[in-house]
């Protein structure tokens, strides 16, 4: 299919691209790339290669790089094209753009200068794992990719045991293992899991289970491809609100409100400010 070049208006257009199957991407997208002045990408190659394939010609135009490692004269070149009237089109190596990406950059400098930034989305690998991992979805937390040595790596899980969502995580196919084994010790063995690879590509897995028994079976299996890391969030026990106004009504037997407030929040393990309201109400009846 071949798209024609229309009119795009000024400003910064991120273009969301397929993360692994081609044809995943929208018709809005290609309209994009076949309409923008200036193309952007971080990989020059792989964008090449999906405009090829979808039959979008360059028709002149060069695409110029801008990854991890671009200093910010090419930022503010781009930005500055943008602001002088032209659209500009980055995208991503795979997926959404700035999700794991260096496109934030680019963004800030965009609106910094008043510049116009809007999106032609497409598939995203954090979305995908989270459709197919099994996991609740009413709450999930990005966290990208973790620290590459252990220490660091604990440190951060532990930052982010008490987060009430699916954690959702990026991470190499060489470090899948060692981080589940990391879990195990900072989350708990018994917290249910999924590892997905290669989402929409030929080779797509995805494997479920606890922690533990995801960690047991990488240590010792070798993968390729590129993951994603889901842990289910911890079970927090139920708080009765009948249970917290009877250890109230003990407590306030011989403590002050403040203290009685401060003993039962601890017990708990609720926050403080809402015992304290309810110790208030208890004292005054």
């Amino acid at each position: 299919m071949n798209h024609i070049k229309g009119v795009l208006g000024a400003g910064l257009w991120f273009v969301g691209v397929p993360i692994g199957t081609a044809r995943d991407i929208t018709l809005r997208a290609l309209d994009v790339l076949a309409s923008a002045d200036v193309l952007v990408a971080e990989d020059t190659r792989s964008l090449r290669k999906l405009m090829d394939i979808h039959g979008v010609p360059l028709d002149g135009r060069r695409i110029e790089a801008l990854h991890e490692h671009s200093r910010e004269a090419v930022v503010a070149r781009l930005v500055a094209r943008a602001a002088a009237g032209e659209s500009v089109a980055y995208a991503s190596e795979a997926g959404m753009p700035l999700i794991a990406d260096p496109g934030f950059e680019l963004a800030r400098a965009a609106r910094v200068a008043g510049v116009m930034v809007t999106c032609a989305p497409g598939p995203s690998a954090v979305l995908t794992a989270l459709v197919v991992g099994g996991l609740a979805t009413d709450a999930f937390y990005f966290a990208g990719f973790l620290p590459a040595t252990r220490n660091a790596r604990k440190t951060a899980l532990r930052a982010l045991s008490g987060v009430q969502a699916t954690l959702v995580m990026y991470e190499s196919p060489k470090r899948a293992g060692a981080l589940l084994a990391d879990a195990v010790e900072v989350l708990g063995a018994d917290r249910p899991a999924t590892l997905c690879r290669e989402l929409t590509k030929k080779f797509e897995e995805t494997r479920h289970g606890t922690v533990q028994e995801l960690a047991e079976h990488f240590a010792t299996t070798d993968i390729k491809g590129e993951v994603v890391v889901l842990i289910g969030r911890s079970e927090a026990v139920a708080v009765n609100e009948k249970d917290i106004e009877s250890a109230l009504q003990s407590a306030l037997a011989d403590m002050s409100v403040k203290d009685a407030a401060a003993f039962v929040a601890e017990t708990f393990d609720v926050p403080k400010r809402q015992v304290y309201q309810q110790a208030l109400l208890l004292s005054r009846d």
